[in-house]
């Protein structure tokens, strides 16, 4: 069962691939293994970058296995549920202060789009769709739902929910959904270099960034700046107080390029 999600490392650059035929569903099991994989990229210290791809051309993710469901393997009956990082390891899991990028190739379906919504940037082959289809299920997508107002115009997200029509890259990239749409056979060798410049950055501020802009979500402005100033915010006071928050002025003064260490 473990074969469903596969890795390779490329320096501190993490590539988890799920491939599950034929349309890269996830039931419970795998997505306890997604949960388990993203806490080892979370809590590795030399990893920095992380890529979710999936195998195959037509589907990049159907989302919830409705098979599995149908067979009463809903993740309920089990203490585990979905795993540490909720429905595809990714957007529950708590502290994930690293980024992380979604390389769609297909269909991106329910929960499959939900996967890409947990990443922090989307890129797409030209080839790729996007749906939400619950309303036709009389269920509720629950955390596109959430998400999605909050990513693309309030009215266009209301329609993709409402309606659950397909939406292409195109379209997708128009409102902003996705930050780049390539050709397929472009579309790896494209993610690989945004996460090699990512991986080249400075990972303590890449934390703070990604925890700043997680707890602004719920507040004002001021609120967000008054959590800043009283030192609220962990990976903010470990950026202040780290080596790295010198080096970029140092290498400047010094014309070379900053060594960012992490630490």
């Amino acid at each position: 069962m473990a074969d469903v999600i596969t890795t390779r490392c490329e320096n501190a650059i993490l590539e988890v691939t799920l491939d599950r035929p034929k349309a890269n569903a996830i039931d419970p099991t795998t997505s306890r293994i997604m949960g388990e994989t993203f806490k080892v990229f979370r809590d590795d210290p030399e990893l920095r970058v992380a890529i979710v791809k999936t195998a195959g051309d037509k589907f990049f993710c159907a989302g919830w296995d409705l098979k599995a469901a149908a067979a009463g393997d809903t993740g309920e009956s089990d203490s585990d549920g979905f795993g540490v990082g909720g429905f595809g390891g990714l957007q529950e899991l708590p502290d994930l202060n690293k980024p992380v990028i979604a390389c769609v190739n297909g269909m991106a379906v329910g929960g499959g789009l939900e996967l890409a919504l947990s990443c922090d940037l989307i890129y797409a082959s030209d080839h790729s769709s996007f749906a939400l289809p619950e309303i036709r299920a009389g269920t509720l997508a629950d955390a596109a739902t959430i998400k999605l107002p909050k990513r693309i115009p309030y009215h266009i997200a209301m329609d993709l929910l409402f309606t659950g029509r397909w939406m292409d890259a195109d379209e997708a990239r128009r409102w902003g959904l996705v930050n780049e749409v390539l050709p397929k056979e472009k579309l790896e060798d494209r993610v690989w270099e945004i996460a090699r410049l990512l991986a080249s950055g400075p990972p303590l501020v890449f934390a703070a960034i990604k925890e700043t802009a997680r707890v602004a979500e719920a507040l004002t402005f001021q609120d967000a700046m008054h959590r800043m100033a009283r030192r609220e915010l962990v990976t903010v006071n470990r950026l202040s107080a780290s080596e790295d928050s010198r080096e970029g002025y140092i290498a400047f003064a010094e014309k070379r390029k900053p060594v960012w260490k992490g630490r």
